[in-house]
């Protein structure tokens, strides 16, 4: 799917969580498709990478292979992943994990957006990102800072697709 494609196809979840939470809509467009490659992945109408915890009902939860960036080089603690498939060591102390975990499945996209924001607001780690909602660039570099996920360079990668979504949104 080509970024117009997507802009077109999901905006509209988008700017309806804008309008119910203040979220930009920008933020959550460009966190859609970091976390699905343009829509090229979307299992369970999961756009955004939410772990489900031990609490997410059976028929709201599927298991996933995922990759996660640890700073550590020993097994992570009993029952943090499913399945640890491998290990790699990175620069900079860090290590690549390739892993089954468990994330949120979804009946709609547009269920997925809801929920999506809703994370946001229920997580306490996330009040300061809160505070800058309405400047997706802003609010990506909150939601980094407040461990969204475990790539070093999330922040920056969240802001590149905002500017390309910017550029495509304007021309549609």
């Amino acid at each position: 799917m080509t970024p117009k494609e997507f802009i077109k196809q999901y905006k509209p979840f988008a700017l309806e969580t804008e309008r119910k939470t203040g979220i930009s809509h920008l933020f959550t467009l460009a966190q859609a498709a970091l976390e699905t490659g343009w829509a090229k992945s979307v299992p369970g109408n999961m756009f955004f990478g939410v772990k489900a915890s031990k609490d997410t009902p059976e028929n709201k939860r599927q298991l996933l292979l995922t990759t996660e960036v640890l700073s550590s080089p020993t097994p992570p603690k009993e029952g943090l992943f499913v399945e640890v498939i491998s290990v790699k060591r990175l620069s900079g102390g860090k290590w690549l994990y390739r892993v089954k975990d468990w994330f949120r499945k979804y009946d709609s996209p547009e269920e997925c957006f809801t929920d999506h924001a809703e994370f946001f607001f229920k997580n306490k780690r996330y009040a300061k990102a809160l505070l800058v909602k309405s400047d997706p660039y802003k609010f990506a570099e909150e939601v980094a800072k407040a461990a969204y996920a475990t790539a070093p360079n999330y922040a920056d990668s969240l802001k590149k697709l905002i500017k390309t979504i910017e550029e495509n949104d304007s021309r549609i």
